[in-house]
């Protein structure tokens, strides 16, 4: 027993005409007539008596119909509620981000998406890649912003920005005034870095390998603050992403030439999980954000 075959019975019941409930539910007669007729044979027995100049309900059709008609009701009520439910805005959004993104990246769009979705609910948690990923599996994350690579297949995700990476310099670092460098010109430098929890730390020595470029390390730090500190005070250089840099404090900032230092910003997910509509607009709508302008140094 199909939806379609009950919508097929209740029209011809109520245009009195197999050719008219044909026209009503916009599809040909012949095809009408043969899905009544393979419901018949499912029910064993005769919903309409198919007179010579009408067509009428048996007794088994009269018995039938009311039970056909609850079932269309409830079907397009469910549909209804369903619809309605894939386009509220209301439910919680559980957000995870990495600590070099938070700060300079959510502020911004997590206000602009609250004042366009003033009924979604934001939760955002702060914390290093793998600690995010796990809260993704458990499902108390329902979307992880991180950086690439991520080396899991079970993920999916969808790209938010790229940006460049930049060398933090001295004031009085000889290329401080440059408006680019090549990794190697810093071959005798020593280098402040974050910590190995840190995804950026991966991204930082995969552009100095490239270059050939082993870095002395005089200091490792949790935060990227505390680097831009030691860099301004002289304990070294280190790399920054774009959108980290700080016009505030006392450093230099020099584009590094390579074109693959670069750190692309995705949004992760559980492969296969549902999501509400709360859920799809956070993906969705930091890419409608203009993406970050490149500085001009």
């Amino acid at each position: 027993m199909e939806v379609q075959q009950l919508r097929y019975v209740c029209a011809i019941a109520e245009t009195g005409s197999f050719s008219r409930a044909a026209e009503r539910c916009q599809v040909a007669q012949p095809s009408l007539s043969q899905q009544v007729s393979k419901l018949e044979d499912e029910l064993g027995t005769r919903l309409f008596d198919r007179l010579a100049r009408s067509v009428r309900l048996t007794d088994a059709g009269r018995t039938f119909l009311p039970h056909a008609r609850t079932i269309l009701h409830e079907t397009e009520l469910a549909r209804s509620e369903v619809e309605g439910r894939r386009r509220d805005t209301r439910g919680t959004v559980a957000v995870g981000v990495i600590p070099t993104i938070a700060p300079y990246y959510l502020p911004r769009r997590v206000t602009e998406f609250s004042r366009k979705f003033p009924e979604a609910t934001l939760r955002v948690v702060e914390d290093t890649t793998p600690v995010l990923l796990e809260g993704l599996r458990s499902l108390a994350l329902d979307i992880a912003i991180l950086s690439l690579p991520l080396r899991h297949r079970e993920f999916e995700t969808v790209p938010l920005l790229t940006e460049r990476l930049y060398a933090a310099l001295p004031p009085d670092h000889p290329r401080a005034g440059a408006a680019s460098l090549w990794l190697r010109e810093l071959r005798e430098e020593r280098f402040v870095m974050l910590r190995d929890s840190h995804c950026f730390r991966e991204i930082s020595l995969a552009a100095c390998h490239r270059a050939r470029l082993d870095p002395r390390i005089a200091f490792e730090s949790n935060q990227i603050s505390s680097l831009l500190g030691m860099v301004a005070a002289g304990v070294g250089v280190s790399l920054v992403p774009e959108m980290a840099i700080d016009a505030g404090a006392a450093c230099r900032y020099v584009r590094i030439s390579d074109p693959k230092a670069v750190r692309t910003i995705v949004a992760a997910r559980l492969k296969g999980r549902s999501f509400s509509r709360a859920q799809e607009a956070f993906v969705e709508f930091p890419k409608t954000i203009t993406r970050i302008r490149s500085r001009k140094k």
